[in-house]
């Protein structure tokens, strides 16, 4: 009985040692992600300044259409 406990012990051993491994190698491997996370860190803050850009764009164009369509209207209604 002890020695079949022990073997079974001994085999949880050996998972946990080839865990431990797994575990080292996902890290290295992690860590040359580490450039490519910073990079999406940069991109995605500089698409954050753009859509503010093009949010503040499109209501400039929004006024200067309602300008246009306003003086258009004007023009028909008044003419010279």
């Amino acid at each position: 009985m002890n020695v079949r406990v022990a073997e079974e012990y001994k085999g949880f051993g050996d998972l946990a040692s080839g865990l431990k491994d797994f575990v080292e190698q996902l890290k290295c491997k992690s860590g040359s992600f580490n450039e490519y996370v910073e990079q999406i860190d940069a991109i995605e803050k500089q698409v954050t300044e753009f859509e503010v850009v093009v949010s503040m764009l499109d209501k400039n164009v929004a006024l200067l259409e309602s300008q246009m369509q306003s003086a258009y209207q004007t023009r028909i209604n008044f003419p010279k």
